[in-house]
């Protein structure tokens, strides 16, 4: 049985000049699941989570995160309870800045040590998440000298530094070889087992990518859904051919999901 709802999207729609770019789309996130959101390029699905992210709002529709509707709450108390990993982020964090430091600063909810003070707790917890992805001896490196599979264990440790009860992922295993994808979805997986483990979204456009424990996935085709629902019924050989327009057959084998042509 599902638990209270954690997101709610309602007839939002996303406009850029003279084009939709999403939408409208309807969905909603319960407690205990674990979704993924997949699509080709262009389909709406960095859009769409910056929106679950209070980053971004919509043009039309209503937009709830953890009960509190976007437009009437303090999107600056909302998010240390929304942890957000991207690529984009990367972007704001000093190359100078100390591995442990950056995901400390999260706890204030910033990008670069300032004057601001962490007690005990603060540093155990960022110590420890270092720790269950694996980059707990890079604590004094500086982040500009990681690799880019270093670079996103330590932001999804950042992600969860103020122990947040939704966890947004876009795209965290892009750019990784092979050895790095496969051992950051071990950890993962691993984590999100965890029943004190936040509810998680995963966007991405390889079903490879999808983490064992995914009970959910949602299709997006040109800003729109095509189908969403239980993992199972989604990821199928079927769906996947009509949302990237290639004769694709599907398989699953240890939880993981495969794709092929033919």
């Amino acid at each position: 049985m599902s638990g209270r709802t954690v997101l709610n999207v309602s007839n939002v729609s996303v406009r850029r000049g003279d084009q939709i770019i999403l939408g409208p789309v309807d969905f909603s996130v319960s407690e205990g699941e674990r979704w993924v959101i997949l699509g080709p390029n262009g389909a709406g699905k960095s859009t769409l989570i910056k929106m679950l992210a209070t980053m971004s709002f919509p043009t039309t529709g209503s937009i709830e995160v953890l009960g509190e509707r976007l437009g009437k709450v303090d999107v600056f108390e909302l998010r240390p309870r929304v942890g957000f990993c991207s690529s984009a982020m990367t972007e704001n964090i000093p190359g100078d800045e100390l591995v442990r430091d950056v995901v400390l600063t999260a706890a204030y909810a910033i990008v670069g040590r300032w004057n601001e003070e962490y007690d005990l707790w603060d540093e155990s917890r960022a110590i420890a998440l270092l720790t269950t992805f694996g980059v707990r001896e890079l604590g004094e490196r500086l982040f500009s000298t990681l690799s880019e599979g270093e670079r996103k264990r330590v932001q999804i440790a950042r992600a969860l530094m103020t122990d947040p009860e939704v966890l947004l992922l876009d795209e965290p295993a892009a750019g990784l070889d092979l050895g790095g994808r496969e051992d950051l979805l071990r950890r993962f997986a691993e984590f999100s087992i965890d029943s004190s483990a936040p509810v998680t979204i995963v966007i991405t456009h390889h079903i490879e990518e999808i983490p064992e424990g995914t009970t959910h996935a949602l299709l997006l085709k040109n800003g729109l859904i095509a189908v969403s629902g239980p993992v199972d019924q989604v990821i199928t050989s079927e769906h996947i051919s009509a949302v990237f327009g290639l004769p694709l057959n599907v398989t699953k084998d240890g939880g993981r999901f495969y794709a092929r042509i033919g």
